[in-house]
């Protein structure tokens, strides 16, 4: 999976284009600088509120009829920016800032379940604070031997079964622990009282 929409200007300063010819050079570039024949999954950074909505959907639309990419989605957006884009082409995901304290896309994440649209939150742990000792998991985490972490990943995949949780790691160690929340499967009660805590 790959994105396009944001230009680097300089160290830690990013811009948003969403014209179509970017977003068409972009993918493009894109796929020959993986070494593959198509894109699995392309996503679109953010709507440019420069640029008519339509024109980057048809940008999209484009890309998917030229075999660039397979799939699209889009990032940081509404339910009814999907519902938009859906006329134009079928929005295979939606990645938007989602986590256990960070609930502002429930609607988003309730119309991705009922429509069959995978859900990539990220910041899946906030900022680290889900994960840390201490925090508002840890008294359940301990009770389920496992972290705050792996808890917090497990409400995730419980919220909804599109959920696509992609908590960044630089460390094997970690990588191992966040899979492994994979096989928690909180109990009905566990996840009210969690609910209950945002």
């Amino acid at each position: 999976a790959t994105k396009a929409g944001f230009v680097r200007t300089g160290p830690h300063m990013w811009r948003v284009n969403c014209r179509p010819e970017h977003l068409i050079d972009a993918a493009r570039k894109s796929r020959d600088k993986l070494g593959v024949d198509q894109i699995g999954l392309w996503q679109l950074h953010r709507i440019d509120g420069r640029v008519p909505r339509d024109e980057q959907f048809g940008a999209i639309r484009q890309l998917l009829d030229e075999g660039v990419i397979r799939h699209a989605g889009l990032s940081e957006v509404s339910v009814a920016e999907i519902k938009a884009a859906s006329k134009v082409f079928p929005v295979a995901t939606v990645q938007n800032a989602y986590n256990l304290m960070d609930r502002g896309s429930d609607d988003v994440v309730d119309h991705c379940t009922a429509n069959g649209i995978g859900f990539i939150p990220y910041y899946p742990l906030g900022d680290g604070s889900l994960a840390r000792a201490g925090g508002a998991l840890d008294r359940l985490a301990k009770s389920r031997g496992a972290t705050a972490g792996q808890v917090a990943l497990a409400w995730l995949l419980r919220r909804s079964p599109v959920m696509l949780p992609i908590p960044g790691t630089s460390k094997v160690a970690h990588l191992e622990e966040n899979v492994a929340a994979s096989a928690i499967v909180l109990s009905d009660e566990e996840f009210a009282s969690l609910e209950r805590r945002r």
